[in-house]
């Protein structure tokens, strides 16, 4: 099987190449090893020493390797006890760490209780001995606060050894009761004494508002007894003080005050009074405002001794103002007081602050309602209302809603009666007949002047604080106002005296508006287009004596034109030739009459003055319109056309006779 292998082999095949015979070949290589065999055999025996020292030490060997074995496996078996034991041990330490934290929980809390129960010698001698306004005092108090309701704690547990102490802590518990009773009702009293700052004890009762939080936790009957002592004693301080101060205020209001027939469509009575020294007139606000401004709201109140002394008079709106400051001032102290000395807030603040402000506000309301019932001064009722917006507005900032429902109440007082002065001036206006005014004349009529500074007054004021109800009263008024102005023009028998009485009217009424009041209300809105209407109308009155000819000319010209009817103008060459020699003559005698005609017609120059420049303007632009109609192609050949003054030139011809042209 393997020949073919075998013969592929070097040797073989290099025997092969050699021509060897491999007979004689194998027989060589047998004897070759056998003499191998028999050498190896000789050195076999002659090592034979040395191999049985071998195999000696290999037995020596394996036999310390079994003891070393042996003596491995002991070892295995003393380790093996040894973790046991760790682990007994481990098992045994946590059991006592375990052991050591019960009782050192146990130790913490029994500790606790100990310390909480022992009451220390200076807690007593404290309690008895030292006055409540030390520091000390309050210390321990609150201590003895402490131990107390942990004492009750404990109790509710039934813990057996607050037996030992209860009495102990009952007897200092009264003890301090008694002091802080005897205290606070002795700062309470001291608030009664004449000329007393009340604000000073109320201070000094803040600074130990505990006490009364311990009263509360401990003794609710006293607390109760301060609480009540405390009200029924500032309520009546705030009550007297309100009312002496109110009746003192009323004693430096201007004598002179509006009385109910004192309204806008009435004669002229009221500003024929002899005394206007220290009165201010209903229909104007002068310097009236400025009770709302923020300098002076906030501002220091009046002191009526002081005045008296001065001799100095004040509206009502100004004593309003400081009257009702001193009870927003005081309200607000008030207010807060309580909520941290009484520990209330919520319904229980406004409670309790009714308790102690409620006589003082019931006053101060039946005092309103019986002045205002009394009052036709609407102005002064508009500024009140504005000073209790403001005021509702301070206090809601200071987050203090103490009085707010006395301020709706003033307000549902207020609101209605200025709409009832308001209805009566509207209603007085509605009556006013012109013929039973006696002598007109073209000049701003009084109800008119009243009328604007009214409403200047009224918008001013109404600005900060709009309200829709007042600009509907506004509007009822000013229609009333309108409708008042063009009755009376109509007593005037000529249509220019008709406007010049309209014109100036208007422009009195907006000049009063725009120089008081906001520019872009309603009230100068219409009217800014009254006045302008009627100031147009007025330029075609005036033109058209000294011009009305061109103008009719032009007029009919330009319908004609517009027509399509041209054909018509060619027989007006008579009339056209009239005109245009007519105005080259006359214009400038003309313009220089109508120009003084209208200086002596309207008391305001400036209005005067544009009313002039209105008319020249318009004028030019009749001219003008002249000049394009003679330039239609029937007139067009007309001669007299080169005798048409130049536009440029008449413009600066009537810049030589008007320089504000």
């Amino acid at each position: 099987v393997h020949i073919q292998a075998n013969l592929e082999d070097e040797l073989v095949q290099e025997a092969l190449k050699s021509g060897v015979d491999l007979r004689e070949y194998s027989k060589q290589v047998e004897l070759e090893l056998q003499e191998v065999e028999q050498a190896s055999i000789r050195d076999y025996i002659a090592e034979s020493e040395n191999i049985a020292s071998l195999h000696n030490q290999i037995t020596a060997c394996d036999a310390i390797l079994e003891r070393m074995e042996q003596m491995l496996s002991a070892f295995q078996s003393d380790l093996s006890s040894i973790s046991c034991e760790i682990q007994t041990l481990q098992e045994q330490s946590v059991a006592m760490n375990l052991r050591l934290k019960n009782r050192q929980a146990v130790r913490s809390q029994l500790s606790q209780l100990v310390d909480e129960l022992v009451v220390p010698a200076t807690m007593i001698s404290t309690i008895l001995d030292v006055p409540v306004t030390e520091q000390d005092f309050m210390e321990q108090l609150h201590e003895l606060n402490n131990k107390i309701n942990y004492v009750k704690e404990q109790a509710f547990r039934e813990t057996m050894a607050c037996a030992d102490v209860q009495h102990v802590l009952e007897k200092l518990k009264i003890k301090a009761v008694t002091k802080i009773r005897e205290f606070v009702l002795q700062k309470i009293y001291s608030f009664r004494k004449p000329m007393t700052n009340y604000q000073i004890p109320q201070n000094a009762l803040l600074k130990y508002r505990f006490f009364y939080q311990f009263l509360l936790g401990n003794e609710r009957s006293v607390a109760q007894e301060l609480r009540e002592q405390y009200v029924e004693t500032m309520s009546k301080i705030y009550l007297s003080y309100f009312k002496s101060y109110t009746s003192r205020l009323m004693k430096i209001q201007y004598e002179e005050v509006a009385e109910k027939d004192d309204l806008m469509g009435l004669g002229p009575r009221f500003f024929s009074k002899p005394s206007l020294k220290n009165r201010n007139t209903i229909f104007t606000l002068g310097n009236r405002g400025a009770v709302i401004s923020a300098a002076e709201l906030e501002g220091p109140i009046i002191v009526p001794h002081t005045a008296q002394k001065s001799d100095v008079r004040y509206p009502f709106e100004s004593l309003f103002r400081s009257q009702h400051y001193a009870l927003l001032d005081n309200s607000c102290r008030e207010y807060l007081f309580l909520c941290d000395f009484f520990m209330v807030t919520g319904p229980s603040a406004q409670d309790l602050f009714n308790a102690v402000m409620g006589k003082t506000l019931a006053m101060f309301l039946k005092h309103m309602e019986s002045y205002v019932s009394d009052c036709y001064d609407s102005i002064a009722i508009f500024l009140c209302i504005h000073i209790v917006l403001r005021f509702r507005a301070i206090m809601a900032k200071r987050n203090i809603p103490a009085v707010d429902k006395y301020w709706e109440t003033l307000l549902e007082t207020l609101w209605p009666r200025f709409e009832h002065i308001l209805e009566q001036n509207i209603q007085s206006i509605q009556n006013t007949d012109p013929q039973k005014l006696g002598f007109l004349d073209t000049r701003p009529h009084y109800i008119t002047r009243r009328y604007a500074e009214f409403s200047s007054a009224i918008v001013s004021i109404n600005q900060t604080f709009p309200n829709e109800k007042t600009h509907m009263l506004l509007g009822q008024l000013q229609v009333e106002v309108e409708n008042f102005v063009l009755r009376v023009a109509a007593e005037f028998s000529s249509r220019k005296e008709q406007l010049i009485f309209l014109i100036n009217n208007y422009d009195m009424m907006l000049g009063v508006l725009m120089e008081r009041a906001v520019e872009e209300s309603k009230e100068v809105e219409g009217f800014q287009q009254l006045l302008s209407a009627r100031t147009q109308e007025f330029i075609e009155e005036i033109l058209s004596p000294p011009f009305g000819g061109m103008i009719a000319f032009v007029k009919e010209a330009e319908a004609l034109v517009e027509k399509g009817q041209l054909e018509r103008l060619r027989g007006e060459e008579a009339r056209v030739t009239q005109l245009v020699r007519g105005f080259s003559s006359t214009w400038k005698a003309a313009v220089e009459a109508l120009s003084q005609d209208v200086m002596r017609s309207f008391s305001n120059f400036k209005n005067g003055t544009g009313i002039i420049q209105g008319a020249l303007t318009q004028l030019i632009q009749y001219y003008h319109r002249f000049h394009k109609v003679l330039a239609q192609p029937p007139l067009r050949a007309l001669p007299v056309r080169a005798e048409l003054i130049n536009i440029h030139h008449l413009m600066v011809e009537l810049k030589k006779h008007k320089p504000n042209f």
